[in-house]
């Protein structure tokens, strides 16, 4: 377990702003892990928007602190802003990695991957209460308002992965590849299996293009 508490390079709590954006988050919640959970998730959930067209391979950009510069990243690093803010507490996290299918993908989105499914999808796994729990902060609450879902709710008890369904009753997400659960950043193995699923993304020098686009612009018209 104690693996799971580690401040790493990717689950950089110790960096001093993402310790002073922790602190800040906590002010007036109570010294009780699941209710820190819960005032964690939503923070990285609504706090970072949700942006896939900025993956890039550097490792700093896999990095909680990172995440928490920019202000919009994807699934893997929010999961990690998430996973490196429970550790500062003493809540153990570890990524969980999976191939999923999202059907409410902007067409423009679809059209640059070349497919529905998204490789490496991340959520992050807490032990809670004697037991790991799910949680998975990657849609913002006003990009699940541009895209008619509800905003996933964690209530610390349960598995909270993303919706089946949309408020309309049309499919949103599946899981179709479990990849497992990891400690820390397996960079490489990210990296792997994005160039195999997106070969066309990336240009000679092993890069994707620099992102200017992001999913809340491809879904509003904006």
């Amino acid at each position: 377990m104690e693996a799971y508490l580690q401040p790493t390079e990717f689950f950089d709590y110790n960096q001093p702003q993402l310790k002073a954006w922790i602190k800040a988050q906590l002010e007036g919640v109570p010294e009780e892990p699941v209710e820190q959970a819960k005032a964690l998730y939503l923070a990285v959930r609504d706090g970072i928007s949700y942006n896939p067209y900025v993956f890039r391979t550097e490792p700093e950009t896999f990095s909680a602190s990172y995440a928490l510069k920019t202000g919009e990243s994807y699934c893997v690093p929010k999961a990690v802003l998430l996973g490196a803010a429970a550790r500062s507490i003493g809540i153990p996290s570890r990524l969980g990695l999976a191939d999923v299918r999202n059907h409410l993908s902007s067409p423009k989105l679809i059209e640059w991957l070349r497919s529905d499914i998204f490789r490496m999808h991340g959520f992050i796994e807490l032990y809670l209460n004697g037991q790991w729990v799910k949680a998975t902060p990657a849609f913002n609450r006003q990009l699940c308002e541009l895209m008619g879902v509800e905003p996933l709710a964690f209530d610390g008890v349960h598995d909270s992965i993303f919706q089946e369904y949309t408020e309309a009753g049309e499919a949103h997400m599946e899981y179709v590849n479990d990849h497992g659960v990891f400690d820390d950043v397996p960079r490489e193995f990210i990296i792997s299996g994005v160039k195999a699923a997106y070969g066309h993304l990336f240009s000679e020098n092993g890069e994707p293009p620099a992102a200017e686009e992001s999913l809340e612009r491809d879904i509003s018209g904006n």
